[in-house]
């Protein structure tokens, strides 16, 4: 069975956006990237995502570059990842593990 693997930016809170999945986001997409997070205030990282958002097992993020300086660390933004991750998954969250097969 395959990794689902797609290309996000990620936000201090821990809030991320898709960019990519099928293939590498261009230079111009990153850079439009950059520019919406500047307009909101906030830094960002490109990273990988492998995994599924809503699945059941663990999801991995890999750092690929900061694009925008956020003055946090990878390590917080992962952690508030995680906790939305666990929020929306949850029973009473807006996702459904349940049609997820991973």
């Amino acid at each position: 069975m395959s990794v689902e693997k797609r290309w996000i930016v990620l936000t201090p809170d821990g809030g991320h956006v898709s960019i990519g999945r099928h293939t590498d986001p261009s230079e111009a997409e990153i850079e439009t990237a950059a520019g919406k997070l500047r307009q909101a205030g906030t830094g960002g990282g490109l990273a990988v995502m492998e995994g599924s958002y809503y699945g059941r097992r663990k999801v991995t993020l890999l750092m690929v570059r900061e694009i925008v300086p956020n003055g946090g660390n990878w390590e917080t933004a992962v952690a508030a990842f995680e906790r939305t991750r666990q929020r929306a998954t949850a029973p009473s969250g807006r996702g459904d593990p349940a049609n997820d097969p991973h």
